[in-house]
């Protein structure tokens, strides 16, 4: 577990714990490393919620397919952010989304139950973590608000703008990569990749943008 100090201490869950706290803490919440390949289903829409994840290298998306086989692609999760928390939390029989390997990754999986209830040596850092919990779902609820902001645009080109401004203000730059190739931006954006590609290449042409497969910048 010592290899993964570094991430684990810019994880939200694990803010303001001490690193010499965190290997203890890691073995009494009892948490497991696993590897997964691309396109690997970590967490399968319809299975039960138990346990939280951290990916600790590579990425994932939270995808999720309606009955004709559309897919929506809700988020991209990088190394060192937490996932399947409030599912976990809300003890969920049937979890409505899944989440997939974009890439090879490693990830961190913790029981919630280990993480909401107290183990019998109460342990100390067990407040400042559900604190941390909560906290990292109340920034979530905000992100998903975003994205309800951004796919409620009427068209193509509104929906591109807006995210893409939301990126640039998260980077704080007008130069920046976003986690999607074309198709997954798509599915983000929930509208048709060729649309999507026809809009980009017209941005370009007005001098709107200027992009790179991932790297986009705002003129």
């Amino acid at each position: 577990m010592k290899k993964y100090l570094k991430i684990l201490k810019n994880c939200a869950l694990f803010e303001n714990i001490a690193e010499e706290h965190l290997l203890r803490m890691l073995t009494c919440l009892g948490a497991k490393v696993e590897f997964f390949d691309k396109k690997y289903t970590i967490i399968a829409e319809g299975s039960r919620a138990n346990f939280v994840g951290i990916v600790l290298s590579g990425s994932a998306h939270v995808l999720q397919v309606d009955y004709y086989g559309n897919r929506s692609i809700l988020g991209s999760i990088e190394s060192g952010q937490v996932f399947a928390e409030a599912f976990a939390c809300a003890e969920t029989e049937h979890i409505p989304v899944s989440v997939v390997a974009s890439e090879p990754c490693e990830v961190m999986l913790i029981d919630c139950g280990h993480i909401l209830h107290t183990c019998q040596n109460n342990c100390g850092f067990h407040g400042q973590l559900i604190y941390n919990l909560m906290k990292d779902l109340a920034k979530k609820t905000v992100m998903f608000h975003q994205r309800i902001e951004i796919t409620s645009k009427r068209t193509t080109r509104e929906r591109l703008m807006a995210y893409l401004m939301f990126c640039a203000k998260r980077a704080g730059s007008e130069s920046f990569d976003i986690p999607f190739d074309r198709q997954e931006l798509a599915d983000y954006l929930e509208v048709d990749r060729s649309g999507l590609s026809a809009e980009i290449s017209k941005l370009r042409a007005e001098g709107v943008l200027e992009s790179n497969k991932k790297h986009f910048k705002l003129l």
